[in-house]
This record gives structure tokens, sequence and C-alpha cells, in this order.
């Protein structure tokens, strides 16, 4: 007769709920950002906090018979995790996408360094501390977001779009912004074709300035093709 537990171990039906309870809240932190479409979701952040979670039973279980055997053998059982929790943030800056001069995937990249955590404190046999954890997370992700969209919903943004050729100077239509003293918040070069490039203007919100001749000034730049302004 098969002795599972001299196979599986003493500690394995922990380990197993463990594992499960990870796979459970990092997939609901991950299951948000899937809904939003975003570059890690469902599957990254559930394979994050398992394996998370895996090296943190392996540093918790994984060397008991060693250490029990041998008295001479002294270990860190918070080696394992250091590593995990510095590793994992070259998997979370893949995730950060830079287009023109707006960056993307911050928030995403901080929920990945969150369900490694979230593993490891599961690992560790947290329980609870692990489901407050993910409540937080997932209250900040989904109506922290919503709240943040009706508070600024009255404050639109202006922006300024223009067409232009390869030959144009962008530093002619900046200074025009500069002589109606405007404050530029964003700005985004996108090349349409190797003759044409789109460049997307976001002011800052709430100045007074004449839209009209803010573009007339803008149109008159010589390899201006097009110029639209929208709120």
């Amino acid at each position: 007769m098969i002795d599972w537990t001299a196979f599986l171990g003493e500690n394995f039906d922990v380990m197993v709920y463990r594992v499960i309870l990870a796979t459970i809240l990092c997939g609901l932190i991950g299951f948000e950002r899937e809904l939003k479409k975003h570059s890690a979701g469902f599957r990254t952040h559930i394979l994050v906090g398992v394996g998370a979670c895996v090296m943190m039973l392996l540093s918790v279980y994984g060397f008991q018979p060693y250490i029990t055997d041998h008295y001479t053998i002294r270990f860190d059982p918070a080696r394992i995790p250091s590593y995990v929790i510095s590793g994992i943030g070259f998997l979370g800056a893949g995730t950060i996408l830079v287009h023109g001069m707006t960056i993307r995937g911050l928030t995403t990249a901080a929920s990945i360094w969150t369900v490694a955590g979230l593993g490891l404190v599961i690992g560790a046999g947290m329980y609870a501390l692990a489901i407050l954890a993910t409540s937080v997370v997932l209250l900040s992700l989904i109506f922290l977001n919503s709240f943040e969209k009706l508070f600024t919903k009255q404050k639109t943004a202006n922006w300024v779009h223009l067409q232009v050729t390869q030959e144009v100077h962008l530093g002619e239509v900046l200074n025009i912004f500069d002589e109606f003293d405007l404050l530029i918040k964003r700005m985004e070069i996108e090349s349409e074709d190797i003759l044409q490039r789109n460049v997307y203007i976001e002011l800052e919100k709430n100045q007074n300035f004449n839209k009209n001749d803010l573009l007339d000034r803008v149109s008159k730049i010589e390899n201006v093709t097009y110029i639209f302004e929208r709120n």
C-alpha cells in the first residue's frame, strides 16, 4: 500500500489550500484588469500570484527535512521571498508602455507587484491579511477610478490636433502656445506615413484664452496642413 503521506508530505493539504486561495484572490484582481483590456490580465495575475505562493511554500516547508536532520544548517526563510519581490519588477516593467509623452500600464504593473505580494502572504498562511488586501485593491481599481471620473467630469481638457509634414519645426508651434501663456499637459507625436505626422497637444484645464486666435496663428505656420481643436 502506498504511503501517500510520505509521498505528498505532511503539509500537502495546507499547501493545496494556500495555492487555491492564491488562485482565487489573484484571479479576482486579474479579472478586473482583463475587463479593462489591459496587457496583463486574468492568466498573468494568476500565474504571478500562484508562482509567488509556491516560492513562499518552498521557503517555509521545502527545507524543513534538511534543517531537522542537520543541526548545523542555518536557513533564512525570507531569502527566497526577497528575490521574488525584486524579480517581479522586470515583469511589471514589461507592461508599461510609452506612447509619445503618454505612459500607460503603471496601474497594471503595480497590480502585478501586488499579486506577487499576495502570493507570498498566502504562502506564509496570513489568510486574513490576504483577503483584506485583495478587497482594498479591488475597491481601489473599480470604485476609485469611477469616483475620479465623476469628480473631474466637469473639467474638460482642451486638445489641439495638428497634421503636419515632416519638415515642420515643432518649436514654432510651441512658441505660439508660449505667447498665449498656455500650459501644456501632454504632447503626443504619431507618424502617419513618411511624409506626415499627427501632433496631439493637451492643455492644462481651466485656462482662459482666445481659441480662434490660437488656431489662426498655428494654421499660418508653414507645413501645418490640418488643425482641429476639441474639448
